[in-house]
């Protein structure tokens, strides 16, 4: 299962990571979110130990959606090194997450 990340924890967990991470900007309220959250918990299980994968909850946490003008939710980004690799708004299929976590985080 993806774990939570907060503004308080991101830098830690996210920038400083030493795996590439995948971040799901969502809310509660959101119902696309809901719908993405089983395929981001499917993804965190069949990526670990090569990609962590962290939700964060924009309405609990301001700054982190603001500091990447997160307009939008869902939204998933993929981190590598300290900085963002790629940014898909939206729902999406499992299949594009994992082709895209194949060809840029694990490259």
């Amino acid at each position: 299962m993806a774990e939570h990340v907060t503004d308080a924890t991101f830098e830690d967990l996210v920038i400083k990571s030493d795996m590439p991470v995948l971040v799901d900007f969502w809310a509660p309220w959101c119902g696309p979110c809901r719908a993405l959250g089983p395929v981001i918990d499917e993804i965190a299980k069949e990526y670990e130990g090569k990609v962590r994968v962290y939700k964060i909850n924009v309405d609990e946490n301001l700054a982190t959606p603001a500091r990447f003008a997160i307009r939008a939710i869902p939204t998933l980004m993929l981190f590598k090194n300290g900085g963002t690799l790629e940014q898909i708004t939206g729902g999406v299929a499992k299949t594009a997450i994992a082709e895209l976590l194949d060809k840029k985080a694990l490259a």
